[in-house]
């Protein structure tokens, strides 16, 4: 494992101003695994004024040919250095192998989604002609042009680093956009070990793309999204960290994406086949339940809440844990001993608040090492407890019961969230047409997966604004510009 350490600032990796440094611990065993540069205020400063010029005197912004060279080179380096990759990746988020490996969301998967961007980049419609019109006998002859928003800051979280780096990064970059990334500090390298890979092995000139990486992430964070020589913030994170960032984004009216928190709704249908529906109710436990999308309520018909119950008990019993190298392991540990005891509180307050616990509720007394929790299952849960309604991001399940379709859509819609959920039902149209009642961003019905480079992820209400992936999210980084050429009588 060879992971960068250094900043990127104006295309030249190097140590923070202050020379400081921060430990990276993998939280699967506590151990100090590495460092990263400790980035401030100096630092900061100099990247943002990097991609500042970079955009402004450069023809990135305009060359579309020699951005898709630069992009396919990209992926080929990320290519040539994946195996190193997926041990940074797990070595700094605790997540299993199967997640960084070929079906996973960590590391493969996303560097393939950058096809995308490279089939689509060539076809995309820069320039369209909407024809002439006439005003007060004036003809006037009118383009709709597609131009790159700016500077923008890409501000990721921690669980699924690479993933929501490139998922902003390439498409902005595409669009002709100059970009700052600043990563959380719990997963540095996958943010420090791209800039390595853009700098060493592509054409991208200096200040299109810089690295800031910070222990103290509101410091940087802060000066980052309210600097007026930005013009974008693309953030994904929680809902009340998404809250302050569009207030300090607003003080310069620049463009915000959000993409935030989720407490996303598993509805199965009274004719489910309920074996195989609650199959699902295991994802709470993808890499420990630390994922915007994960459907953390499950939503029961009342007269079959016993025999859920029991194969509940039954399917959360295969779950292992413990080892993230194990072959198959889908759960590893929180990201740091402060996520763990937030999670812990949850459950404390599920139990006070009156929800039974069916299984799980603590720490593993097996493991002596590593931020984990036991997968935990309540049930008799009602949707106004704090369970129900807010994001805990841990592999907790609330079991909500309900009488009848209406009830079902009442409950799964009665959330400030909107981000995914899922229905089940034999019967598809009747899935489908409760699917369509339920405001969130993306959903799936009888087993369906939205996850693709082609589809526009994000989502309603507090779960964020805008969209990522997909032509959507491309667009969410171009300005556009109508210009009128006056027509000769």
């Amino acid at each position: 494992m060879n992971p960068e350490t250094r900043l990127l600032i104006d295309g030249q990796l190097q140590a923070a101003a202050s020379g400081r440094c921060y430990k990276v611990i993998n939280p699967a065993t506590e151990e100090v695994v590495g460092e990263a540069a400790d980035g401030g205020p100096d630092d900061m400063e100099q990247a943002i004024t990097a991609a500042r010029r970079a955009f402004d005197e450069t023809d990135w912004s305009t060359n579309h040919d020699f951005r898709l060279h630069c992009l396919q080179q990209l992926k080929a380096g990320l290519l040539e250095e994946m195996d190193d990759f997926k041990q940074q990746i797990a070595a700094e988020t605790g997540a299993p192998l199967a997640i960084c490996g070929a079906q996973g969301p960590q590391c493969e998967v996303p560097i393939g989604f950058i096809d995308f961007t490279l089939q689509n980049l060539p076809e995309f419609q820069w320039s369209r002609d909407i024809g002439v019109s006439e005003m007060m006998g004036l003809k006037s002859r009118r383009l709709v042009e597609k131009e790159a928003i700016g500077v923008v800051a890409c501000v990721t979280p921690w669980n699924v680093p690479l993933q929501i780096n490139l998922a902003k990064c390439i498409p902005a970059l595409a669009a002709g956009c100059t970009i700052v990334l600043k990563p959380a500090p719990d997963t540095p390298w996958s943010a420090t070990t791209l800039g390595r890979i853009v700098t060493e092995k592509t054409d991208i000139p200096p200040g299109v793309f810089n690295v800031i990486t910070a222990e103290d992430p509101a410091i940087v964070g802060d000066q980052l999204v309210s600097d007026p020589r930005v013009d974008m913030v693309s953030f994904t994170g929680s809902t009340a960290v998404g809250k302050h960032i569009m207030a300090r984004a607003s003080e310069t009216v620049k463009k915000v994406f959000l993409e935030l928190g989720g407490k996303s709704a598993n509805i199965i249908l009274d004719d489910a086949d309920l074996g195989n529906s609650l199959l699902t109710a295991l994802s709470v436990c993808f890499h420990a339940g630390q994922g915007c999308a994960l459907q953390t309520r499950l939503l029961i018909p009342r007269a079959r809440q016993a025999e859920a119950e029991e194969l509940l008990k039954t399917y959360f019993g295969f779950i292992s844990y413990g080892d993230p190298n194990a072959e198959g392991a889908i759960m590893g540990p929180l990201v740091n001993a402060r996520q763990r005891e937030r999670v812990l509180a949850y459950i404390d307050k599920g139990k006070a608040e009156g929800a039974r616990l069916l299984l799980g509720g603590g720490v593993p007394e097996n493991l002596e090492k590593g931020y984990y929790v036991e997968p935990t299952v309540f049930v008799d849960v009602t949707n106004d407890m704090a369970i129900a309604r807010e994001e805990i991001f841990g592999p907790v399940l609330a079991v909500i019961a309900y009488d009848d379709d209406e009830e079902a859509i009442r409950i799964a819609n009665d959330s400030e969230y909107g981000l995914s959920g899922a229905v089940w039902s034999a019967d598809e149209q009747r899935a489908l047409a409760v699917a369509r009642r339920i405001r969130t961003g993306t959903i799936n019905v009888n087993g369906g997966n939205f996850y693709g480079s082609d589809a526009p992820f994000g989502g309603y209400k507090q779960s964020g604004i805008g969209r990522e992936m997909g032509r959507e999210g491309f667009e969410e980084y171009l300005e556009t510009k109508t210009i009128a050429i006056g027509v000769n009588q």
